[in-house]
């Protein structure tokens, strides 16, 4: 039989949601356009927004593979970008739908 397990033992097209804090230069380089854009492109839903300390904070949810897709995107972003670090963790999936900048 072939095919990819799911992660973490979960079934297949199962929902998840994540939370990612990204550090660097990450504010003033399109940053959270450039996720929004891949998240729509992957079909994930949540928000993203600055944070008054410089970094970015993004939830998400959707496919398990779709929201490691996406959080693999978010360590390293747009090319303007330079992304130090994040700093991510499992949520409860609330069922967003679409996926919008916050100010």
């Amino acid at each position: 039989m072939t095919g990819h397990a799911a992660p973490e033992g979960r079934a297949p097209g199962s929902r998840v949601a994540r939370e990612a804090v990204v550090s660097g230069r990450v504010q003033g380089v399109g940053f959270r356009w450039s996720a929004r854009a891949q998240a729509e492109r992957l079909g994930v839903s949540g928000h993203v927004r600055n944070l008054a300390d410089g970094r970015v904070e993004a939830q998400f949810e959707g496919d398990a593979d779709a929201v490691a897709a996406f959080e693999g995107w978010l360590r390293h972003g747009p090319s303007a970008a330079q992304v130090d670090r994040v700093v991510a963790a499992d949520r409860e999936v609330t069922g967003a739908r679409g996926f919008r900048i916050e100010r």
